[in-house]
């Protein structure tokens, strides 16, 4: 961690292949903080959060994530880098084929856990954070979309993150669902002590839920002092 920074990025640029996508980009994110990106679609707010967790190589500028230079990563670090960031997607990407608990033991498995013991006991605490201990051995098919959702964040959190990755969490989900993951996923992120990005369209939870505001736009990153400075309503969240 640089300065007890989660996150320094500067002078960054990010490209998807060789289209350049975000442009002197610079940023900090500090220890316990929660930092919405909105912006509109193809703004690069995926770009960036994939560069934050090594699926996009960082080739210009300087990036500190989680302790791990991004312009020195190697692909053997990334398993690494990962197990310190918890991700939420906003189509849950649970395995279909096996019950909660595999899927939280696949995870495990994939970072390094060994111990079956150890392994049963952190699933069993993830699932009681959100609320969902009873679903241990249930398939996903027969949970509801909130249900997996809460699965996901638990995923996340598996291996005590000091960064949670969100992107869209609350997409696929109906207003009252929304408002009851967003309200799970920073208690959660409060209690392990993570940090929070997430990439969001839904200003109304943004307005309930406040953190630091930066909107992706003209290839680059600006901080929103407060919500009543700008429209919601304009085109650039369509």
């Amino acid at each position: 961690m640089t300065n007890g920074n989660v996150i320094s990025i500067k002078g960054a640029q990010i490209f998807q292949r060789e289209e350049l996508i975000l442009n002197n980009i610079n940023f900090e994110l500090k220890e316990n903080e929660i930092v919405y990106l909105i912006g509109k679609t193809g703004s690069g707010k995926s770009s960036l959060m994939k560069t934050l967790f090594g699926e996009l190589q960082l080739k210009v500028g300087k990036g500190n994530v989680v302790g791990y230079d991004l312009l020195d990563l190697k692909k053997k670090d990334i398993p690494m880098l990962r197990r310190k960031i918890g991700i939420v997607f906003q189509d849950f990407q649970l395995l279909m084929d096996r019950s909660v608990y595999a899927n939280l033991r696949f995870v495990m498995e994939a970072t390094g856990w060994k111990d079956k013991n150890l392994m049963e006991k952190r699933a069993t605490e993830v699932l009681k954070m959100v609320g969902l201990e009873h679903k241990f051995n249930t398939m996903p098919h027969a949970l509801s979309g909130g249900e997996q959702q809460r699965v996901s964040i638990a995923r996340a959190l598996l291996n005590k993150p000091e960064l949670i990755l969100a992107d869209e969490p609350t997409g696929n989900l109906d207003p009252e669902t929304s408002e009851e993951i967003m309200r799970i996923l920073i208690a959660v992120a409060k209690e392990e002590k993570s940090s929070v990005i997430m990439a969001t369209h839904d200003m109304s939870m943004v307005e309930k839920f406040p953190g630091r505001i930066i909107r992706v736009e003209n290839a680059g990153l600006k901080e929103i002092d407060h919500l009543n400075r700008f429209d919601p309503f304009t085109t650039f969240l369509q």
